[in-house]
């Protein structure tokens, strides 16, 4: 499973609501869907064992909110936003349980500026991906306003190298580079893995580090 991938791995993408830039998750909270892993992606783990999350932290397209977690446990300010009402809500029933306080939102990642706060830290595990040209743009600009000056975003995504056709859209190095080529610095695009729940060994990722500029251009 790690050099392939199929329906089993990742869905297509969700497809958008009716009148609005948002993308419909919700259905797939009525089971689990194969990016719900249960436990942070290893390189968000890793980040965070580095402690490199700092300051406050949004974590974009949370899902059921591992990663928000993580940066609570860290005793960071956190806060997870999704589009989907039914992720949210478990993740604020992880939260009680792990007696850990974390806001979780529902909202839209192409609208971050309506919350009119900024975060030093933005986790994006496999939502940057999901948007076809037109929302990537609108994506990368909604995060310049929600990402204080010297801020950084940990982005995950599925990778050109992973082989199939099936899943989200695969995305190159270049393609990063010139979504955040204005009011970023990319630091570094690595090599890394996606863990699904039906590839527990991964499936080809990238994974960047890219800080906001701390003037605009």
């Amino acid at each position: 499973m790690a050099d392939s991938v199929d329906r089993s791995v990742q869905p297509d993408a969700p497809s958008a609501l009716p009148g609005s830039s948002r993308l419909d998750f919700d259905a797939a909270y009525d089971g689990t869907p194969p990016w719900d892993i249960g436990r942070p992606q290893p390189v968000f783990a890793d980040l965070a064992a580095a402690e490199a999350l700092r300051g406050r932290v949004l974590d974009v397209g949370c899902g059921t909110g591992e990663h928000a977690l993580v940066a609570a446990q860290l005793g960071l300010a956190a806060t997870g936003l999704d589009t989907s009402p039914k992720a949210i809500a478990i993740a604020r029933d992880k939260a009680r349980a792990r007696g850990l306080g974390v806001r979780f939102l529902v909202g839209d990642a192409l609208d971050l500026p309506s919350m009119g706060e900024q975060f030093d830290t933005v986790i994006d595990s496999g939502l940057f991906h999901v948007f076809d040209d037109e929302r990537r743009v609108r994506y990368v600009k909604s995060l310049r306003k929600a990402v204080a000056p010297g801020g950084h975003v940990f982005l995950l995504c599925f990778s050109d190298r992973q082989p199939g056709e099936f899943g989200p859209r695969r995305v190159t190095q270049e393609e990063i580079r010139t979504a955040f080529a204005e009011g970023w610095r990319v630091d570094a695009i690595d090599e890394a893995r996606m863990i699904a729940t039906s590839a527990p060994d991964g499936v080809f990722a990238w994974h960047a580090t890219i800080t906001r500029a701390a003037q605009e251009p």
